[in-house]
């Protein structure tokens, strides 16, 4: 069997490479870029783009001479053809996710809008019906502040913040607390509701739509792309485990 990489004084074959990058739980990352690679192959850059790229590459990562250069290959083990492709891969990942999913970014978008929107708001939790009952009366009757209230009854992290919390996406909170705050309107208290073993008092404080700017764009692209890829991974694994698993005596 032919040596492939020697390390200290261990040789290894190539029959053993994959077995090895399974039993470093290696082998999901090493499909996937070669997934990737498969994805972008048709991928080109302008020579300007290429020389950016190089140049932005080989600063980011000290590379300052041809005697920096030489040093990075050997350390990676790469020539120089595999680092000229590497200092693009970012760029030509992108115009791959621009050239898939650019024209659907905002029909996406729409979809997932009411989750990306965003609120601030107040709460007060507690597992004390009585206590819930009273604070709510309070507030509505003016007689205390919410975040006094939040201060000295709520039981949860948001009493050191006088009970105010955000901004936050609507897909964080739990789905309930979420449901109240999408049909509040600002300065709005909700009457105690149940929300697992809490009683929660919410106030919706200020809601702040999305946008779909070009950092939503770039977030939005990067979730197809992620979808997309763990899609293809998921296709892929139960083959990759029949490859690796060992032959029945």
């Amino acid at each position: 069997m032919a040596v492939v990489l020697q390390i200290d004084n261990r040789s290894i074959t190539a029959e053993e490479i994959l077995p090895l990058l399974a039993g470093y739980q290696m082998m999901p990352r090493f499909v996937q870029e070669i997934l990737i690679d498969q994805a972008i192959a048709s991928i080109e850059c302008t020579p300007e783009e290429n020389a950016q790229a190089t140049e932005h590459f080989q600063t980011q990562n000290e590379i300052a001479s041809e005697e920096d250069r030489q040093a990075w290959l050997g350390r990676y083990g790469m020539n120089s053809q595999q680092l000229d492709s590497l200092a693009t891969r970012e760029l030509r990942i992108d115009k791959f996710k621009q050239k898939v999913w650019g024209q659907k970014v905002e029909s996406y978008f729409l979809s997932r809008k009411n989750q990306l929107d965003k609120v601030i708001y107040s709460l007060v939790r507690t597992q004390d019906v009585g206590i819930a009952q009273e604070i709510y009366f309070r507030v509505l009757e003016g007689e205390q502040t919410f975040a006094e209230l939040a201060r000295t009854y709520s039981q949860g992290p948001e009493a050191q913040t006088d009970g105010l919390i955000g901004p936050v996406e609507l897909s964080v909170p739990h789905p309930v607390l979420a449901q109240l705050l999408s049909l509040s309107q600002p300065g709005q208290i909700s009457a105690p509701t149940r929300v697992g073993e809490w009683l929660v008092l919410v106030r919706l404080e200020k809601f702040i739509p999305a946008q779909l700017d070009d950092p939503m764009r770039r977030r939005l692209l990067d979730e197809c792309f992620n979808t997309w890829l763990q899609e293809q991974l998921s296709k892929l694994q139960p083959l990759a485990i029949n490859t690796l698993a060992p032959s029945a005596p």
